[in-house]
């Protein structure tokens, strides 16, 4: 499972790219984009908010995030996301610009078990 963002051009390598973001990137087309979107790991919208992108609070947005994923409908986004990786190469695709603290970062981690 590899991470890149929305903006960058597409390799051959990716394999099957997964949009992971609730909202849909500013100033991408839907058929510009060839991607999945599993919209359901994404964090919710009060947790992105409080996150704000702060770095600082990386840690227990993780710890947060985490815990929402083990709601019904995020489990089911995960288990899309592990059926198309049995299949071969995902990447998952963020428009976060510091994708290392985003939830995006969070889901490879958790998908390659890192932790």
């Amino acid at each position: 499972m590899r991470l890149r963002r929305v903006y960058d051009e597409p390799s051959p390598d990716d394999g099957t790219r997964v949009l992971v973001d609730r909202v849909w990137p500013r100033g991408v087309s839907k058929d510009q984009l060839d991607a999945e979107w599993v919209r359901d790991v994404a964090p919710s919208t009060e947790l992105r908010k409080w996150f704000g992108h702060d770095p600082e609070r990386f840690a227990e947005f993780t710890r947060r995030y985490r815990e929402e994923l083990e709601s019904e409908t995020a489990q089911e986004g995960l288990e899309r996301l592990r059926a198309l990786a049995e299949r071969g190469p995902v990447t998952l695709l963020t428009a976060t610009r510091d994708i290392e603290h985003s939830h995006a970062a969070v889901l490879v981690d958790l998908l390659n078990d890192k932790g």
